[in-house]
């Protein structure tokens, strides 16, 4: 059970950075979630936080590439995808020093106002880039605001996004970081 709803969770990643659903993703796709994730908040990714947003995905590319033990030119199909995040990411040791640091990038940029909290339409912006349908993301957001306060911190998103590449926990609220599984 734990394993299938991990793979579930992870076939969603693989679709939102496979945008030309050719069943492969490569370093461009991944860099173009990014790019759809600045210009939904008119970020240039030459700023510090574009910048930042931008290296943090690349290091995502070179990590799975370096798992797969592959060259960072080539694409990588959805089993191998699967393959590669858990065992860099899920079971293995580089989330903390790589993943999280692009979770943290993309939290920070959904907090326009630099308030320590999150909108329901910075929210929509980010999952807009991801290739939410506009209906799930209220319902996402309301199962993440746990304490109904109309916004989410960008601690919470931090940890939500732990949580829906990590956790086996088929009721961890993370796991509805991208609406209904």
């Amino acid at each position: 059970m734990a394993i299938d709803l991990l793979n579930h969770k992870l076939d969603r990643a693989f679709d939102h950075i496979d945008a030309n659903r050719n069943g492969v993703v490569e370093r461009e796709d991944l860099l173009g979630l990014g790019a759809r994730i600045l210009v939904g908040f008119g970020e240039s990714p030459t700023s510090v936080t574009g910048a930042s947003l931008v290296g943090s995905f690349d290091g995502i590319w070179a990590t799975l590439a370096r798992t797969l033990e592959r060259d960072g030119d080539s694409g990588i199909a959805r089993p191998d995808f699967r393959m590669a995040m858990t065992a860099a990411f899920v079971t293995g040791d580089s989330y903390d020093a790589v993943f999280r640091p692009a979770t943290q990038a993309v939290a920070e940029l959904c907090d326009g106002d630099r308030d320590g909290d999150i909108t329901i339409g910075e929210f929509r912006t980010m999952l807009s880039a991801f290739g939410v349908a506009y209906d799930d993301v209220d319902a996402a957001f309301d199962r993440l605001d746990r304490e109904g306060r109309g916004t989410l911190t960008v601690t919470g998103l931090v940890a939500a996004a732990a949580d829906f590449y990590r956790s086996a926990d088929p009721n961890a609220a993370g796991n509805w970081l991208f609406g209904p599984l």
